[in-house]
């Protein structure tokens, strides 16, 4: 049984004689772990330090400084969300983590302007909104990238998947996950409890502590410890709607240190379409070898559903 998962070099996207192995090799992963991971990126080690430098300065604030960006009415989807108060869907106990969300930005006359909450950033922390808007437009064009790669693998027309994407309501998720002491843990609590992520895919930059893992289909828990600089890409349930189950969203987790161990920090990026995209299986994917199709269904309706099942919304 393997034992890591398959790694591809963005570099052989641009190359036409290695092209065809990197779509095959991405696709095949995700069909088969939901996870691959990748090199030769353009998130550069720099820009990496730069972001968690500045994740350190704001989670070591006091809790009433965090608290003060806690943005009351949108449920955690910008600005800062508490330690504890996330859950894995169909959990009672929470998360052991707090995190910080960024979303994408727009000029006001723009027509989604008002359709996505604005961003805040921390007054405490010089640099901060430069830092991780820097890294949101990094990961973002390794995304569309990646997503041509897929509509390769998938025999879509160019585009579908980057355009369905294109001012999607996507999101960079900073993460800390504190040391576990007295005050931190909570009995039968883990990091990140067993969970699919909501979206198309997610990009995760290498974290500063490991504890990752993916759920292999007989159910068995495998670590997922990426090389320094890569970046792991894991397949969302949006993913596998539109493609009824051919590249499954797969159920990992974040798992606590033996020893109570160091913090962690993350930078989860979520790729999400907008808001008024149907969320409608492919026609190559209906059919004899496939289920029955789940109903079409706005992403918009599909997040606020999901949300609400982790505790970060209402219906």
């Amino acid at each position: 049984m393997a034992n890591s998962i398959p790694v591809i070099d963005m570099r052989h996207w641009a190359h036409p004689d290695r092209r065809h192995t990197f779509i095959s090799t991405l696709g095949t992963a995700l069909e088969t772990y939901g996870f691959v991971r990748v090199s030769g990126h353009v998130v550069g080690p720099e820009l990496v330090d730069n972001a968690y430098q500045h994740l350190t300065r704001f989670f070591d604030l006091p809790m009433p400084n965090k608290e003060a960006y806690y943005l009351e009415g949108i449920q955690g989807q910008r600005g800062y969300t508490p330690f504890r108060m996330e859950h894995a869907k169909d959990q009672d106990l929470p998360d052991l983590k707090e995190f910080w969300h960024v979303g994408r930005e727009f000029e006001s006359a723009h027509e989604l302007a008002n359709v996505y909450p604005a961003n805040v950033w921390p007054r405490e922390v010089d640099g901060f909104r430069s830092s991780l808007l820097t890294m949101f437009a990094a990961l973002e064009d390794c995304a569309h990238k990646l997503l041509d790669a897929l509509d390769k693998y998938l025999g879509n027309p160019s585009g579908t998947l980057r355009g369905m994407t294109t001012n999607g309501n996507t999101i960079l998720r900073a993460l800390h996950y504190p040391a576990l002491d007295d005050h931190t843990h909570i009995p039968g609590a883990i990091r990140a409890a067993a969970h699919e992520d909501i979206n198309i895919i997610t990009l995760l930059i290498t974290s500063t502590a490991s504890g990752l893992q993916l759920q292999r289909r007989d159910g068995t828990w495998m670590d997922v410890n990426a090389q320094p600089g890569e970046i792991i890409v894991d397949s969302g349930d949006m993913l596998a709607r539109i493609t009824n189950g051919l590249l499954p969203a797969t159920t990992h987790r974040v798992v606590n240190p033996d020893d109570g161990g160091a913090r962690r920090f993350s930078l989860p990026f979520f790729v999400h379409p907008r808001p008024d995209v149907v969320l409608s299986v492919f026609d190559q994917c209906r059919g004899s070898g496939f289920p029955k199709p789940k109903p079409d269904v706005t992403a918009m309706d599909f997040l606020q559903r999901r949300l609400a099942a982790i505790g970060l919304g209402t219906l």
